[in-house]
């Protein structure tokens, strides 16, 4: 390997050999505590600290760095306390997750770098939304984000590619190839020469570097970077390494071909720039051990400052208030002026009161720009917030997701809209482990409105037609909105776009246009996680949310049952107090939901009754679902799917039961 630049002076070559042995050094030890049980786990990264190291001293320290679980490198380099560090590898207080998640799986604002999590593909598109927020910011900042070979297999790889290209995003996408997944060689992985190769296709620069080369590595990115502020674009680098050791050390190297491991030795960063710079006469041996025995010092006085500190001691009441980010609401009382709307009008009006209120807010979806989205909810926005703000996204949910997840990381607001709320199946690996979790492990909120268009009435079928809240509720970390009129809609649009936590925000497709209301204009907002008596009754408690709330009213006027009828609104968190509370009074209670019956929402609020008011129960609780089928789209086998006639029998014998 050849080290020599004329333009690097002592300092930096020194400071980048410490910069590499320190990581080293550290490994080497937590490998001794591993054995001991002291910590329990580790993925190594001897033999690829050039990588690690060469690129985040070619950056600002204000620069994100997105790293993986073989980039300690990363982490020492933006000079981390190392008793935090070990903190965090033993689970205790001074680490970044309180206990809660382990090795690299954290972010650190402080010092902007955000680690990865199991799914590997999510950081991606993560990096690509803080990317866009330097883009807009004219910061002259750029991203770095890591992957391994086996990473770019993802669909999540491709979709940030895509998309950076697309928006000229200022990011450097690494991919450290190291030769194997756990197991699995790359000739078992990919059917091309380069995996920089990649980069062609999207229209993106890319090349292919030695790995082990810390010289190289640093002096590439930092040419990289000065094109990339002098005109925006992603960048594509293959860095070429070896994994010494095993994927984890519990699976071992048995499956690596002793000829392989000897190859690489040779070629191990670390040593052989160490002679480089003995050779040169940069450092001599006293200086290396020197330098040796300095490390050593600081890595044991920050491991007996880990060691004494005391176990973590936690509460479930603790625990559950770390799961979202606080949120202080302070109500907007409605304008006494209204305006006659149609849900969708409602929706569309919430939407531009929020942006006129925040211009930092971005709106992005599938054909949201001048097409104005499939509903019409977003048209004419360009021409009021401009593109940066409403911007149009290939079809690609997880990756424009992550984006604004990015964008939360960098106090930015998003709304994101899925076409169809079905549409988040494409998407719903970011959803459940990276927004739902961000906050519980390292105190990061994802501040983001999802929207959802949903439902079934209008003869669409299988792929569009789902009201599909059931799978968020079960999601900790989410918030669930679910609507059912113009007035609501737009209250509590806003209250999502205020509130800092992820917003699941529902919105009935059936009711867009056939349902209006006299909606306050300006900016009002209805509190998150309070549910609405529309009917006052003694016999019957009903609770439903969205188009069930509708079907409702006309059963109870056709009937005149005397029947309290609670709209949700909001489905997590949930309104109990208003749940027990009406049931108690009535001794009935009948759940309706659009959504297939077994497993759905109503179900736990059976339960929740059940448990709070058993004794006041004069029948039993009943439920009310669409049938376990997927949903059909011919008309009649549509409505038989639906539970709305089978409603209204049910109601009926529950009454005179």
């Amino acid at each position: 390997m050849n080290f020599s630049d004329s333009k690097i002076n002592t300092s930096t070559y020194i400071d980048l050999y410490t910069s590499m042995l320190l990581p080293r050094m550290i490994e080497e030890k937590m490998l001794i505590l591993l054995r001991q049980g002291k910590i329990s786990k580790w993925f190594s990264g001897i033999g690829q600290e050039a990588i690690s190291v060469g690129v985040a001293k070619a950056l600002g320290k204000e620069e994100f760095i997105f790293p993986m679980h073989r980039n300690l490198g990363v982490f020492t380099s933006r000079d981390i306390p190392l008793y935090r560090l070990f903190s965090q590898w033993q689970g205790k207080n001074n680490g970044f997750t309180k206990g809660r998640d382990r090795s690299f799986h954290f972010g650190t604002k402080e010092f902007n770098i955000i680690g990865m999590i199991s799914h590997l593909g999510p950081q991606m598109g993560v990096a690509d939304g803080v990317a866009l927020h330097n883009l807009i910011e004219k910061n002259k900042n750029i991203t770095v984000v890591f992957t391994g070979e086996g990473g770019t297999s993802e669909g999540d790889f491709h979709e940030a590619l895509n998309v950076a290209s697309v928006w000229n995003l200022p990011v450097i996408f690494i991919i450290e190839n190291n030769g194997y997944g756990l197991s699995t060689p790359v000739n078992e992985q990919y059917n091309c020469k380069n995996l920089s190769d990649r980069g062609v296709g999207y229209g993106i620069e890319s090349l292919t570097v030695d790995g082990n080369n810390v010289i190289e590595v640093y002096t590439k990115i930092k040419e990289i970077r000065k094109k990339i502020i002098k005109k925006p674009q992603p960048f594509l680098i293959e860095f070429k390494t070896f994994r010494m050791r095993g994927h984890e050390e519990a699976s071992g190297v048995k499956y690596v071909p002793k000829e392989l491991l000897e190859k690489w030795g040779k070629k191990d960063p670390v040593l052989n720039f160490e002679a480089f710079l003995i050779d040169s006469s940069i450092l001599t041996l006293d200086d290396v051990t020197k330098i040796k025995k300095g490390i050593t010092k600081e890595i044991d006085t920050n491991l007996e400052k880990t060691f004494n500190e005391k176990k973590i001691i936690s509460s479930a009441e603790n625990e559950l208030s770390d799961v979202y980010a606080d949120f202080n609401f302070k109500k907007v009382e409605k304008s006494n002026e209204v305006q006659n709307m149609r849900l969708v009008d409602s929706i569309s009006d919430g939407l531009k009161e929020a942006m006129y209120k925040n211009d930092s807010l971005i709106i992005m979806g599938q054909d949201i720009a001048e097409y104005g989205g499939v509903f019409k909810i977003t048209e004419g926005f360009v021409d009021l917030f401009g593109k940066d703000r409403v911007r149009n996204t290939p079809i690609c949910e997880s990756s424009i997701i992550e984006i604004a997840m990015g964008l939360s990381i960098c106090n930015r607001k998003s709304i994101v809209e899925l076409q169809f709320s079905d549409f988040i199946t494409s998407g719903f690996n970011p959803v459940v482990n990276y927004l739902a979790k961000s906050h519980y492990r390292w105190g990061q909120n994802a501040d983001i409105v999802l929207r959802m268009p949903c439902g079934a009435g209008v003869g669409a079928g299988p792929f569009h037609s789902q009201t599909n809240e059931a799978w968020f509720t079960k999601t900790p970390g989410l918030i669930v909105v679910y609507p059912s009129t113009p007035i609501d809609a737009k209250g509590l649009l806003i209250s999502s776009i205020e509130n800092p936590n992820p917003v699941l925000f529902f919105e009935h497709k059936a009711l867009y246009r056939s349902i209006r209301d006299d909606v306050p204009k300006g900016y009002y907002n209805i509190e998150i996680g309070k549910a609405k008596l529309l009917n006052v009754g003694t016999d019957i408690t009903i609770i439903t949310y969205g188009s069930g709330v509708h079907v409702s009213i006309e059963t109870i006027k056709k009937h005149s049952l005397s029947a309290d009828l609670i709209d949700l609104r909001t489905l997590s968190p949930l309104d109990n107090n208003s749940i027990i509370q009406s049931v108690r009074k009535t001794g009935k209670a009948i759940i309706l939901q659009e959504d297939s019956l077994f497993g759905g929402l109503a179900s736990e609020i059976s339960s929740i009754i059940m448990e709070n008011c058993f004794e006041n129960l004069d029948a039993p609780v009943i439920r009310v679902g669409s049938l376990d089928t997927p949903i059909p789209f011919e008309e009649t086998l549509e409505k038989q799917y639906l539970p709305f006639e089978r409603f209204e029998s049910e109601i009926l014998k529950l009454i005179n039961y």
